[in-house]
């Protein structure tokens, strides 16, 4: 597939179609991104879409290019598409896969984390047994790294903890009183503030300490 993931209005082309039903145009589309067993890992509201009707068939495939008019605001994150890819396949995420790449990763990074969190049927919530996170600091020099580390931290490679503020605020609300997070271990967090600011991870801190959640400097 071709631009969906673009800052543009450019029309959206699926390639090598194999099965194409007969109506051509939806008010209500939704795009499914699967993983190499079809399970869905993520998902983005495309709302009214309109095909056209010509295809541009591939010879000897079988197969066409199918172009489409999408009328909904596109994913304006390029990156994300070769996260997509990353994450499809049939290795399993490591842990800190996402930093040390070039500038603008993260925010793409985060974007399809927090997407494939909720699309794959989580919530804003912790889903650890210990209730304690070790969160490295020297890993992240963005505030989208800080949550992209953050979310890894509590939930493991891949996972998801807040992408701002608010979202933070929700994901510390517990809705199991018997599992929530209850510490975390901070290393290198002065670095951490000389980073994103103190203005910022004064305010983080404080979210933190609204949840009783113990912060500890390593």
């Amino acid at each position: 597939m071709s631009g969906f993931f673009v800052d543009d209005e450019s029309d959206v082309v699926f390639q090598g179609v194999h099965h194409l039903g007969s109506r051509r145009k939806s008010e209500e589309a939704f795009l499914e991104v699967r993983d190499l067993r079809q399970r869905k890992i993520g998902e983005y509201n495309a709302a009214r879409v309109v095909r056209s009707l010509a295809a541009e068939e591939a010879p000897g495939s079988g197969s066409a290019d199918v172009r489409f008019r999408v009328f909904s605001k596109r994913c304006d994150v390029p990156q994300a598409a070769a996260i997509w890819w990353r994450w499809a396949s049939a290795t399993p995420l490591r842990s800190g896969e996402w930093a040390g790449r070039p500038a603008g990763f993260d925010e793409a990074w985060l974007h399809v984390v927090q997407n494939s969190w909720f699309a794959s049927g989580h919530s804003a919530a912790y889903y650890g047994d210990e209730g304690v996170a070790h969160l490295d600091g020297a890993q992240f020099s963005t505030r989208a790294g800080f949550y992209c580390a953050l979310g890894e931290a509590v939930n493991g490679p891949g996972g998801y903890f807040g992408s701002n503020r608010d979202a933070l605020h929700d994901c510390l609300r517990p809705s199991d009183a018997e599992r929530r997070l209850r510490r975390l271990e901070w290393r290198d967090l002065g670095r951490s503030k000389s980073a994103l600011g103190g203005t910022f991870v004064r305010t983080v801190l404080e979210i933190l300490g609204e949840h009783s959640v113990d912060v500890v400097e390593r």
